[in-house]
């Protein structure tokens, strides 16, 4: 007999601080939540300041035995650093510790992986994972082998094979963004066809497990998935609703932002930004409940900023059931999962049609 239940992976967290500034508990917290997000159980973390990176193995030879023997004690199966590591480091720390690392970034990739439903979300994940991965192939070749195929960082639609050669990841990321680019021409088609009709559309954006999903499906009745997990939902979502009578929009939900995201990711799914872009205006929903949710802010705009979205913007604190006080004055406070404030962002929504 062979068990068919999915195995759990052991997760041991190392957070690296190359700044005063860096806040470690809330980025180790956040690393948490992801490894919570692709199915991992997290069994341990650590934390070094470095003031000079080292480049075979990122933190000192005394961190790295303390992290050692924790995962030796506690049947660890991944160790996964909150920073970009190149694939020498990989390659060195797997080496070192016994057992496979992975960076920040493979673990968001992984969850992408997971999530990706539509045939654009599954190119695009694609196409992320081989840009990330090109550059290490050559470095980290051997290492996955000796810790098995499978697992986080070894998942999805984008699962690259180390022993592809770095032409034939070329050729593909060529191709990948030729069919992306195919997609992004279809959806200006659409646009147009919409701009034509004189339909005002609304953009919903914001930090990653903010409620945006929960927000479109209260107003629209879309039925879309949505859950209490980063990343829940990756796919884009249009919807056309009445506010009023003679009164449409097409509200769109985008994929949700997270710190210390590479510029190549970014770009792979700016596809699923397109909505933002040509938006007449933007809901930018903001879980208010989390105690860091200034940091999230400033993420989301950052992003925005980059990609020069120019059209008015409603600041839309959700989870206004869980906050003690109302602090900030600049948008309006909402719950989209008990349905409180709604009727008023729909009359703000209706103000800018005028």
């Amino acid at each position: 007999m062979q068990s068919t239940q999915k195995q759990i992976e052991n997760a041991y967290l190392v957070g690296v601080i190359f700044s005063n500034r860096d806040d470690v508990e809330y980025s180790l917290k956040e690393l948490n939540n992801l490894c919570e997000t692709a199915g991992l159980l997290v069994k341990g973390k650590n934390w070094q300041y470095v003031r000079q990176i080292n480049p075979a193995t990122v933190i000192g030879s005394g961190k790295l035995q303390e992290i050692k023997d924790e995962i030796d004690s506690n049947d660890v199966n991944v160790v996964i650093f909150d920073c970009e590591l190149t694939g020498s480091q990989i390659r060195n720390l797997a080496e070192y510790f016994g057992v496979k690392v992975i960076d920040r970034i493979t673990l968001i990739l992984d969850i992408f992986a997971q999530r990706a439903i539509s045939s654009e979300g599954k190119l695009q994940v694609k196409l992320a994972q081989l840009k990330y991965n090109l550059p290490r192939l050559s470095q980290i070749q051997g290492t996955s082998g000796r810790f098995g195929s499978g697992g986080v960082g070894m998942r999805g639609p984008g699962e690259t094979k180390l022993e592809l050669d770095k032409r034939l990841a070329r050729s593909e990321i060529q191709k990948l963004e030729k069919e992306i680019e195919k997609i992004k021409k279809n959806r200006q088609v659409q646009t147009k066809v919409r701009e034509n009709s004189g339909v005002f559309k609304v953009a919903i954006v914001g930090y990653t497990n903010a409620g945006k999903s929960t927000l479109l499906n209260l107003i629209t009745k879309a039925g879309i998935y949505a859950d209490d997990k980063l990343f829940a939902t990756l796919d884009t979502t249009s919807r056309k609703v009445y506010l009023a009578p003679n009164k449409s929009i097409v509200l769109t939900d985008t994929v949700g932002f997270i710190s210390k995201l590479p510029h190549d990711l970014v770009n792979a799914f700016s596809s699923t930004l397109e909505s933002a872009k040509d938006a007449d205006l933007i809901l930018h929903v903001i879980d208010a409940s989390n105690k860091d949710y200034l940091e999230q802010v400033n993420v989301v705009e950052n992003v925005l900023n980059g990609l020069d979205i120019d059209c008015p913007k409603i600041k839309v604190y959700n989870k206004c059931d869980k906050v003690i006080e109302r602090k900030e004055k600049d948008g309006i406070y909402i719950s989209a999962k008990n349905n409180i404030g709604i009727d008023f962002l729909k009359k703000l929504i209706l103000s800018y049609m005028q």
